[in-house]
């Protein structure tokens, strides 16, 4: 007598995927998508034809083009990935959309919020995925530490304070703010807990060099919590950090990015404030404050490309038509949090009050 059994589900499909722009960041995405079992790579376009010929090698059978309209009318093709310069994303994402096309965009989502919100609202209205490529977040350390914090191993937040500073290059069309701080921003965008969302920005900057924008800048955002949020970002500095701290009211977490052999430390060490109830009136001054001194623990981390997970990522949103971790909604957050930053800064630090995206 055979035992009866539940075949197996038949693999998927893999998804006919087209890259847009074979320039500094399309290379990656040809490179996790040729490697993806998810997807088949079909189209590089790029303006420059010979370029995209070179990214693919010699040996090849993804077909080239300079023409988007091309692309758009291959109906193997169901997904793109932009890596275009920021100023053309909301043209070349809503010919996609408008092509029934699913849509993956490098940051930033696209050269304002309100462009944005075009976006968002065309890929709603069509039912289709679109995902911003925000690469930070998929790293392995950074999932780990949402993991954290929306379990609450932290306990609730208290602080969250990130430096990303470098001698990098001077950008000739956006300030050091919307060159690093998407990074960071997007990051915080995506670990912290559901509950908790930024309030309001303010950001300071500066100009040493005489370059015309700013070079120096720091940003300060107000969560709706009461925490605060500090990001420094810099091309001035000799050295180059990648440090964020997260503070919590049962742990401290510390993510040093440039320290592989130990990226994530969880520190058992912080401060405990006494409820007045609990001492009596003649020591409640000294008493109201105590430090705890505990273990610390660094977290295994399996190394692993941030662009394979995000690639994974973008096939279960299609294939499950559910929103991706970093989907339009958490770009055009992104993109809310620098418009509002600029404001401040061009205002001399004020504070300004953060729209709900």
């Amino acid at each position: 007598m055979t035992s009866s059994h539940v075949p197996a589900a038949a693999p998927a499909e893999p998804i006919g995927v087209a890259v847009i722009g074979a320039g500094y960041w399309g290379p990656n995405l040809v490179r996790n998508f040729q490697s993806s079992s998810a997807f088949r790579l079909r189209w590089l376009c790029d303006l420059d034809v010979e370029r995209a010929k070179r990214v693919l090698g010699g040996y090849s059978t993804v077909q080239t083009t300079a023409d988007l309209d091309e692309v758009l009318a291959d109906d193997q093709v169901r997904a793109v990935a932009i890596a275009t310069p920021a100023a053309t994303h909301l043209p070349v994402s809503l010919a996609a959309l408008r092509a029934g096309k699913h849509v993956l965009v490098e940051k930033p989502l696209a050269a304002s919020q309100a462009e944005g919100r075009q976006l968002v609202d065309e890929a709603d209205r069509r039912g289709l995925t679109l995902m911003c490529d925000h690469t930070y977040c998929y790293t392995p350390a950074v999932l780990r530490i949402r993991e954290f914090l929306h379990a609450g191993e932290l306990g609730d937040v208290h602080f969250f304070d990130s430096v990303r500073i470098n001698l990098g290059l001077v950008q000739r069309d956006i300030d050091v703010l919307w060159d690093l701080a998407p990074h960071d921003l997007s990051i915080l965008d995506f670990v912290l807990p559901p509950t908790v969302r930024p309030v309001a920005v303010a950001a300071h900057g500066a100009d040493g060099i005489g370059a015309g924008r700013a070079c120096v800048a720091y940003l300060t955002l107000q969560l709706s919590t009461g925490a605060i949020a500090h990001i420094h970002v810099n091309w001035l500095s000799p050295v180059k950090v990648r440090t964020t701290i997260v503070g919590g009211s049962k742990r401290t977490l510390v993510w040093d990015d440039l320290n592989p052999s130990q990226r994530l430390s969880v520190f058992d060490r912080g401060v405990d404030v006494a409820t007045p109830d609990e001492i009596g009136d003649e020591l409640r001054r000294d008493m109201m404050i105590s430090y705890r001194s505990g273990d610390m623990v660094a977290p295994a981390l399996t190394e692993r490309e941030a662009l394979r997970t995000m690639v994974e990522e973008y096939a279960r949103a299609i294939h499950t038509g559910t929103p991706a971790l970093t989907d339009g909604r958490a770009g055009l957050r992104v993109l809310g949090v620098l418009e509002a930053a600029s404001r401040s800064l061009a205002n001399g630090g004020t504070m300004v009050q953060l729209a709900e995206a």
